[in-house]
């Protein structure tokens, strides 16, 4: 019997590269839609499309009730990507259910954008291009990045890219991880902060590579964004759930925080009217962080090694979780 897959990655689909041709060797049935799906598409999808061996997912809602509704046939939840936020692991794991992941695939793009915001930010750059493109030479002073303090919020693989480009640019990095990596920090002449509240204060940037749990879900809040100073930035290219978006909206318009650029929202996409709407000093891209040609088939690849691998009894592929 031909093995049935769900494909929902957008990225996946839309960017060419090699991952497609190994689906199509694979000899599965794939079927497609546009994600991110909500659970009400997802449970829909399963009942007329299904049942599906596997799904090849990004930041689809994969809640117990999508997991319940496609077993017994689902063998495998394949993550494109790292963040297992939109998955209910925990779940998944009590119905045996494997969920796969490609850790280590994306964090140069990812690093890379991370700066992009940070002088965009700086320069302001978004108000220029506007300016300009409306025929107008409106000048805005911008400052360097060159001497300021970059604390890292989550010193993971993206997080010590963005540290190692950060000082390329000059930068001080001062950094909290419940995981501290002493022998990283010592060559990249990273301090040690006790606390993320800690490294708030001492920030002239500030950058989150931080997971999204229950604990830290909304940390960037009114009271956290009271302790950074009102020249600071910050940059989120982690999840739109580490912060409370009105509150950060409310800093920026009142001059409280010297501006936000994030790749990520609480809700995706986004949907008008939101609050970060028509405010200068805060940036958004459509989740397009390790959206590269070269980071995009790096991902995909593994994604799908790791579907065959499971569905075909090998050993090659990673997961996340254990039972």
């Amino acid at each position: 019997m031909t093995r049935r897959v769900l494909l929902t990655t957008t990225s996946y689909q839309d960017t060419p590269g090699a991952h497609h041709q190994l689906l199509k060797e694979s000899g599965y049935e794939v079927v497609r839609d546009r994600g991110p799906l909500s659970e009400t598409r997802m449970l829909e999808l399963i009942e007329t499309a299904g049942p599906f061996d596997g799904l090849l997912n990004g930041d689809d809602q994969i809640t117990a009730r999508v997991i319940d509704a496609a077993l017994p046939a689902l063998k495998c939840i394949c993550k494109y990507g790292i963040g297992l936020d939109s998955i209910d692991v925990r779940h998944a794991t009590s119905r045996k259910v494997p969920v796969l992941f490609t850790p280590g695939v994306n964090h140069t793009t990812v690093a890379e954008h991370a700066l992009g915001l940070m002088i965009a930010l700086a320069k302001h750059f978004w108000a220029h291009l506007r300016e300009v493109k409306a025929g107008n030479w409106k000048r805005i002073t911008g400052s360097e990045l060159h001497g300021k303090t970059l604390a890292v919020l989550g010193m993971g693989r993206i997080g010590k890219e963005v540290i190692i480009r950060g000082r390329a640019f000059g930068m001080k990095p001062v950094g909290f991880d419940l995981h501290w990596d002493e022998a990283f920090a010592a060559e990249h002449g990273v301090q040690r902060i006790d606390t993320a509240e800690e490294a708030l204060k001492v920030a002239d940037v500030v950058s989150l590579h931080m997971n999204l749990s229950e604990e830290n879900a909304g940390f960037i809040n009114a009271r956290t964004l009271s302790l950074m100073k009102a020249s600071a930035i910050l940059i989120n290219t982690a999840r739109g759930g580490l912060v409370v978006e009105r509150d950060i909206a409310d800093a920026c318009r009142a001059g409280r925080l010297g501006g936000y650029a994030t790749d990520v929202l609480d809700h995706e996409p986004m949907k008008a009217p939101h609050p970060f709407q028509d405010i200068d000093n805060i940036l958004v891209t459509p989740h397009v962080g390790s959206r590269t040609f070269e980071s995009v088939e790096r991902q995909a690849m593994r994604a799908t090694r790791n579907l065959i691998n499971f569905l075909e009894g090998r050993e090659d592929f990673i997961q996340a979780n254990r039972f």
